[in-house]
């Protein structure tokens, strides 16, 4: 009975393992995403590349350090840095394009999203 569930357990791992990959990389590709702030000592205007594979994010760009994951119905979390300055964003994805909301130490914003 023992092996029996080993292999239960196996098959069961093997389908669905294939299932959530294919959830996940809805979103893989290369998008633009462009940061805005309503202060202008934050700056304003900024745009940065981003790559997603299975659902994890990277940065395009070694100016900017990107890091986070998007979640199975385009849920995103993203923390971007550079130097000492760093942010973190939350949004959602939705076919090829997503927006949100970010917040840095002493600045927020909004960011939209367009995949390239």
């Amino acid at each position: 009975m023992n092996g029996f569930r080993k292999c239960l357990f196996a098959t069961i791992v093997v389908i669905a393992l294939p299932a959530a990959q294919a959830r996940a990389s809805t979103f893989d590709g290369a998008w633009n995403v462009r940061i805005s702030s309503s202060s202008e000592t934050c700056g304003n205007g900024s745009t940065v590349s981003i790559g997603i594979n299975n659902g994890q994010i990277a940065s395009s760009s070694a100016a900017v350090t990107a890091s986070g994951r998007v979640a199975d119905a385009g849920r995103i979390n993203v923390t971007l840095s550079t130097g000492i300055k760093r942010a973190v964003g939350f949004g959602r994805l939705s076919g090829t394009s997503g927006s949100g909301t970010w917040r840095g130490t002493m600045c927020t914003g909004t960011w939209t999203a367009e995949r390239m």
